[in-house]
């Protein structure tokens, strides 16, 4: 394909292609961008990783070689360590049917593999957002067989069909109005829950540390006990995360979940009592 010349940007280009005017980076946001690509891995399930790896790389080869040097000097001095995602093997056209059915608004066809209904289910979805939360991929939009907005794992998404079909996304809808004050990710239907849950002193500054959720409120002991108070849309979730510390945490209120998380935790010890089971290890 032959290149033509451009006079404002006064280089050569492929026709169809487009670049963005020089831009001048400080030494800090140069480091910055070299770093984070150099850092986050392969980067094979991370949000546009690999764009950003490529202007990163430009940006690197475009240095002046002391200040190249430097910069690679100091980015070997920092490590980052981002938590394990799922890599969405051979989900890709997935996701790109997907992107392109939000920028067309046209609705889809999947077939997904339910872990609430415990098969596949077949459905169409108007996909509103793709988000990426909580280490992998998710479309929320409106389903046909649940009536109503729904979120769906993309990696669970066995097939996708494109539909001629067009859809409005609601005037006013957004992910921040739509998973309210869930845990994570999933709202549940209902009002919203006052969750009070007590952490033992060994456990109290880890979990104070973390800012685990936007309406989260702490009190300390004298004993060194903490008192978390977090308003929820729906007590799934945050149950799993309270088992997670096992006898360090005790829900106080309210009685519905302290019942949840005592039934499962009745249901792990018994688990364990099994005696008779035999176990092998290959």
């Amino acid at each position: 394909m032959p290149l033509v010349f451009d006079d404002q940007q006064q280089r050569y280009h492929i026709p169809g292609t487009y670049f963005l005017p020089p831009t001048n980076f400080t030494p800090e946001e140069a480091l910055a961008l070299i770093v984070l690509c150099h850092e986050l891995g392969d980067g094979s399930s991370l949000p546009f990783f690999e764009p950003a790896r490529s202007a990163a790389v430009k940006l690197e080869s475009s240095l002046p070689s002391r200040l190249r040097e430097r910069l690679r000097s100091v980015a070997d001095a920092v490590r980052i360590q981002p938590a394990r995602s799922n890599p969405l093997v051979g989900k890709k056209p997935v996701y790109e049917q997907l992107l392109e059915a939000i920028a067309q608004r046209r609705s889809v066809r999947i077939h997904y593999g339910s872990l609430t209904e415990w098969q596949e289910i077949c459905t169409r979805l108007s996909p509103y957002r793709l988000l990426f939360s909580r280490r992998s991929w998710y479309v929320i939009g409106r389903s046909s067989l649940h009536r109503g907005t729904r979120t769906f794992n993309v990696g669970r998404i066995r097939e996708l069909l494109p539909l001629d079909e067009p859809y409005r996304i609601p005037r006013g809808f957004s992910v921040e109005r739509y998973v309210r004050n869930a845990w994570q990710l999933i709202p549940e239907p209902g009002p919203d829950h006052q969750v009070l849950i007590r952490f033992s002193k060994m456990v109290a500054q880890n979990v104070a540390e973390v800012a685990w959720h936007k309406t989260q409120q702490l009190t300390f002991h004298q004993d060194g006990t903490l008192d978390f108070r977090v308003t929820v849309s729906g007590l799934g979730e945050i149950s799993w995360w309270v088992l997670g510390y096992g006898d360090q945490a005790e829900v106080l209120q309210p009685p519905q979940l302290r019942r949840l998380v005592a039934d499962r935790a009745a249901r792990m010890a018994r688990c364990y009592q099994q005696r008779k089971r035999r176990i092998t290890i290959k």
